[in-house]
């Protein structure tokens, strides 16, 4: 347990650096179930090598051990873990319950608000189209999901800027992508050296259905075309905070040098389309899998450790 409860402690940082890359590289799809599930591994391994240093330097406790009936002097030496570093990990753990719990409240109040949106909003399909002067676009989640677009985006748009736009949207609902987001960040709330992975996340899901919009209407540079006139349209800040918009940008200039999410979509639709990259993705789950392995070994031995110190007491 000396070093091997460390480990998940350090690759998520690692992973955090490796988010955009993996992002940009990887088939939007596969990435998207890629890098939700190991935010998702990751928090939860980085939770339980929290939870072991706290144990740890609880273990020596002189209460604990007459409970258990162990030797915390057996404990002591052969954990050199320090008891502050045992006090941060439960600091942070506590930490961490109270953010995941203060998340799941906003999101899941947020998605709620979302079903009820849908459900008061009376049309002859999933579009539903708003007055008003902001020129918007996004996807509602609800039962059944609706597609809410402002009257003068339509106008701004042509036939086929449409077809784009709707196409898009389509996608969020039916790829149910405010699913992945939210047990994305639900996990980062738990390990914030995960919010990388956890915005990459957004940003994967933008691009899914972008590709599925270039799949439907057959034609990438016209949905490129049509990302870069609604970003130039778009009210920022009005976009509700359970749906999935077309555009994010907090600003109607963006900067290609900043490679902010807009130019870094309209490259990639004006590249080749995303293929699958099975080494790639293999060897992202293998680290993730080494750092599983880690917590679950770091848990045994602490677990022999203390039938040890249960022996010699």
């Amino acid at each position: 347990m000396r070093l091997l409860v460390y480990l998940p402690l350090l690759i998520p940082a690692l992973a955090a650096i490796a988010a955009r890359p993996l992002a940009a590289r990887l088939e939007p799809r596969e990435a998207t179930w890629l890098l939700t599930a190991a935010t998702v591994a990751l928090a939860g391994c980085s939770t339980v090598a929290l939870a072991l240093l706290a144990a740890s330097a609880a273990a020596r406790a002189p209460a604990l051990a007459t409970l258990g009936q162990y030797s915390p002097s057996v404990v002591h030496r052969a954990d050199p873990t320090p008891a502050v570093i045992g006090a941060v990990a439960a600091m942070v753990l506590t930490g961490a319950g109270v953010a995941v719990a203060v998340t799941f409240r906003h999101r899941a109040r947020a998605l709620a608000e979302s079903y009820r949106r849908a459900a008061r909003l009376h049309d002859d399909g999933t579009v539903v189209v708003i007055r008003g002067t902001a020129a918007e676009a996004y996807a509602l989640p609800g039962w059944p999901g609706k597609i809410v677009v402002s009257g003068r985006l339509l106008e701004e748009l042509d036939e086929s800027g449409r077809a784009a736009l709707l196409a898009h949207e389509r996608a969020h609902l039916a790829g149910r992508h405010h699913l992945f987001t939210t047990v994305a960040h639900l996990a980062a709330a738990a390990n914030p050296v995960l919010l990388p992975l956890a915005r990459a996340v957004d940003y994967t899901v933008e691009r899914w259905a972008d590709e599925h919009a270039a799949a439907v209407t057959g034609d990438r540079r016209l949905v490129a075309a049509t990302i870069g006139r609604v970003a130039m349209l778009a009210t920022p800040g009005r976009l509700p905070a359970a749906t999935l918009g077309i555009v994010r940008s907090g600003s109607r200039r963006v900067s290609v040098a900043w490679a902010g999410p807009v130019p870094r979509r309209v490259a990639a639709l004006l590249g080749p389309p995303p293929r699958s990259r099975a080494l790639l993705m293999a060897a992202a789950m293998l680290i993730v899998l080494v750092t599983g392995a880690s917590a679950v070994q770091a848990a045994r031995d602490l677990h022999a450790l203390l039938e040890f110190a249960q022996a010699s007491g």
